[in-house]
């Protein structure tokens, strides 16, 4: 389960390289940003996702860079790397076909539309010149004049529209490379040599607009979510030393200033609401359809819109580490996580291109005297092969589509850390839920207390209990510490035994503070001990007891409300095929209760986090697809060992979070089953697009062999495939695919 410290980043053209560091929720800047001491260049021949794998194939040699971030729209490519390797990348890329000049800031986004308007300028300007070199072929008279004048007029198209596929076409021969531009470069001179010179022009200009088309659609799915940056306002209505509300620029607002959100504004960073009440609309970052009620101590996120009321509240994340920016950079490192289609299409490509250049060779020099065509028929038959058989649209169907699953599983509030997730998720059979944050609220409250000993005052017990609760980070436990009043007393040689409890030394006495299984392997538990805990856990709460070295001093009975997405979650599983256990470190109990509540028939209670380990490799016997869900640290061992791991976003701990493959933003179980079923969905969109693409290559290939296929309907047949990929893959935005 576990990624590479370099994740490989899918391509058009099926070359992959290490590019990035994989983080559940980054601390890399978001897209809009280059980190500091990376390259930026500016590469004016890089255009479309072909280009891209090129780039990675030339830089893949280079075992010191940390990451490649590219942006096809502004022809920009952002290069971490150490200092001393930047000069030999640079030279590295000039052998490749790519001159690059270095900029000191991102490219601004009017000055990218306007480089976009000057492509489309050309490539029209390009089109209109073939179709005056066709009118002369076919309109004017058969003389030397116009002959000349229709093939300046087709090589003034092709160099208008393929002067830098025949750059990048030639490098790729002379380094003994098959790749796309490769092919046009042969088929588009050969056609031109043979005295096909008006088809040879229409077909550059065609593939060219084609490839620029495709290059926008790309972008549109793997910028999906990006848009997102968007919903943030640039400015923030901050607090001045002097009490005055000033507007500030948000990148310029500083971790603990107070900001004012008036209804109908948006959040422009993350922060802590201190005053007020107000209804927040989180479906941007959570996916939640349903405002949430907001107040004093709630957590409130950039992008997010306050509907009702005005709040005030402290920033807790500077402008370039909010969550939504996180999550818009976790789904672009997810982008370069190839799923296993993925790779199957890399290295079916691989063998498909030589082998059909390979087929049209054969044709071009054997079917003069097999199958009795002049020499100028078989050439050209070669050709149309040629064209024909860009791999475009096969390699391009499944990122396109990948892509498009996670940008739509990111606008539900579900981030999947790979394309390898996403696709491998169709295959959970059995799905393992955590108890206390996952199946229920994780917002535990203490429902009962009981001094049992005498042997210090009830106020004493409480406060021990309060100060050691206070120190530990479970659910449990700070709802023991909430739910006690007084200030705790300083803890010496505070540990905490996950699984278990925490102890520690107040007053130079030790105690122990912790659950039912540890007092029995503390041998505390009396029988007249274990019936009140008996009493209270056959209610469903969770029982928490203190005790010194001597005798157990007092228990705390806590109840956590279960989700009320947790039945509808568990339902939509069991229709779904998939099977469901709950594996938790509560008492047996407690644990039937919620799991009665939840649906649940399969319990395994009081395990420690080895203990759900090896649940997890027992439920994965026999090849199963385990997924495993939780939020504290005690999961983040079955979240690692899992076939793929949920973290809960809302409540989980950063470690489970970073232990898992796929993070739900909003807590809601729902989202599990949603996954399962975008996972199928886009697998089953990743086939339909692998059949379009090879099944019209198939058809025209037989009508270049066997009837008068011309490289018109060649090159028809290879722009109208990938756009028809793309279109399909695109499908995906649209509700996620989950119909």
């Amino acid at each position: 389960m576990s990624e590479p410290a370099y994740p490989e980043h899918s391509c058009h053209c099926g070359h992959a390289a290490a590019c990035g560091t994989p983080l559940p929720l980054p601390d890399a800047p978001a897209a809009s940003t280059v980190s500091a001491g990376a390259l930026l260049l500016r590469i004016p021949a890089m255009d479309c996702a072909a280009e891209e794998a090129q780039i990675r194939t030339a830089l893949e040699r280079f075992d010191a860079v940390r990451s490649l971030r590219f942006d096809l729209p502004r022809r920009t490519l952002a290069i971490d790397a150490p200092d001393d390797t930047l000069q030999a990348i640079v030279a590295a890329l000039r052998g490749a076909g790519f001159e690059s000049r270095t900029l000191s800031a991102p490219v601004a986004g009017d000055e990218a539309a306007r480089a976009q308007r000057r492509e489309f300028a050309r490539l029209a300007a390009a089109l209109a010149v073939a179709l005056a070199a066709e009118l002369v072929h076919f309109v004017a008279p058969d003389t030397l004049a116009w002959r000349s004048a229709g093939m300046a007029a087709a090589a003034l198209a092709i160099a208008l529209a393929g002067s830098s596929v025949f750059r990048k076409g030639l490098a790729a021969l002379i380094a003994g490379r098959l790749n796309i531009n490769a092919l046009m470069t042969v088929a588009v001179s050969g056609a031109f040599l043979i005295g096909e010179w008006p088809e040879a022009a229409m077909v550059m200009a065609l593939y060219a607009l084609a490839e620029l088309i495709e290059a926008r659609a790309v972008e549109r799915a793997r910028h999906a979510i990006t848009g997102l940056l968007a919903l943030s306002p640039a400015q923030a209505e901050v607090m001045q030393a002097d009490g005055r509300w000033a507007a500030v620029p948000a990148r310029e607002v500083s971790v603990g200033a107070r900001v004012r959100v008036r209804p109908g504004e948006r959040f422009a960073l993350d922060g802590r609401v201190r005053s007020g009440h107000g209804t927040v609309d989180q479906s941007p970052v959570t996916g939640e359809s349903v405002p949430v009620e907001k107040g004093p101590g709630d957590d409130v996120f950039a992008g997010t819109v306050n509907q009702a009321g005005s709040l005030e509240f402290e920033v807790t994340q500077p402008a370039g580490d909010t969550v939504l920016a996180r999550i818009i950079h976790a789904v672009e490192a997810a982008q370069g996580r190839r799923a296993p289609i993925q790779r199957f299409v890399d290295r079916f490509a691989a063998v498909y291109t030589p082998a059909v250049f390979v087929l049209a060779l054969g044709v071009a020099l054997a079917a003069p005297w097999w199958a009795g065509w002049d020499t100028m028929t078989a050439v050209y038959k070669a050709l149309v092969l040629l064209v024909i058989a860009c791999p475009c649209a096969l390699v391009i169907s499944t990122p396109v589509t990948v892509v498009s699953g996670l940008a739509a599983a990111a606008r539900r509030g579900i981030l999947i850390k790979g394309g390898v997730y996403l696709e491998e998720a169709r295959r959970i059979a059995v799905v393992a839920l955590d108890k206390t944050g996952t199946l229920t609220e994780g917002r535990p409250r203490l429902v009962a207390r009981q001094a049992l000993s005498e042997a210090l005052p009830e106020a004493q017990v409480l406060r021990i209990a309060h100060s050691l609760a206070a120190r530990s980070d479970h659910p449990v436990s700070q709802a023991v510490a909430t739910g006690l009043d007084g200030e705790p007393l300083p803890v010496e040689r505070f540990r905490a035994e996950i699984g278990r409890g925490v102890h520690g030394r107040i007053d130079g006495r030790d105690y122990a503070f912790g659950n039912h299984r540890w007092i029995e392997e503390r041998g505390q538990c009396a029988p007249e001990f274990e019936a009140l805990m008996q009493a209270h856990e056959r209610q469903g709460h969770t029982v928490t007891v203190l005790a010194d070295d001597q005798q157990v001093l007092a228990l705390f009975a806590v109840a956590d409300a279960t989700r009320t997405s947790a039945r509808e979650a568990v339902a939509e599983l069991r229709r779904l095929g998939v099977a469901t256990v709950m594996l938790t470190g509560d008492n047996a109990a407690t644990a039937r209760v919620i799991a009665e509540q939840a649906g649940i028939d399969d319990v395994r209670a009081q395990l420690l986090p080895q203990d759900k380990l090896d649940a997890i490799h027992t439920l994965a016997a026999g090849g199963r697809r385990v997924a495993m869900v939780g939020d504290g640290i005690n999961d983040a061992p079955a979240l690692a060992a899992s076939g793929i791991g949920f973290a809960m976003g809302g409540v989980g701990t950063d470690t489970a979070m970073e232990a898992a493959d796929v993070v739900v933003m909003n807590d809601d179980l729902r989202r599990v089953p949603e996954t399962i079923r975008l996972s199928r969905r886009t697998h089953a969109v990743l086939w339909q697009n692998i059949a379009l693409a090879l099944g019209i290559k198939a058809v025209f290939l037989a009508l270049a062999l066997f009837d008068d296929a011309t490289m018109w309907m060649a090159v028809f047949a290879d722009m109208g495939a990938s756009l028809l990929v793309v279109f399909n893959g695109l499908r995906l935005l649209r509700g996620g695919g989950t119909d």
